[in-house]
């Protein structure tokens, strides 16, 4: 799958958007399987992989929020 990514960072939080089509601003990532991007996202975010990996695959887009302490 061919991932475009825009990485936003404030002091407060982290912003990553990932899109299965380019978007004006966004860098390509690379054409990625399915278990380089489950460690992409794991390496951004320990959350649900599986639930992120469906709405990538179905919404053709994935939003991951971190906020930093």
């Amino acid at each position: 799958m061919k991932i475009w990514i825009i990485d936003t960072q404030t002091p407060t939080h982290r912003l990553v958007r990932v899109k299965c089509e380019n978007q004006l601003g966004y860098e390509y990532l690379g054409d990625l399987n399915d278990n380089e991007i489950r460690e992409f996202i794991l390496s951004v975010k320990e959350d649900d992989v599986e639930k992120n990996m469906k709405l990538l695959h179905y919404y053709g887009y994935l939003h991951l929020f971190i906020i930093k302490k």
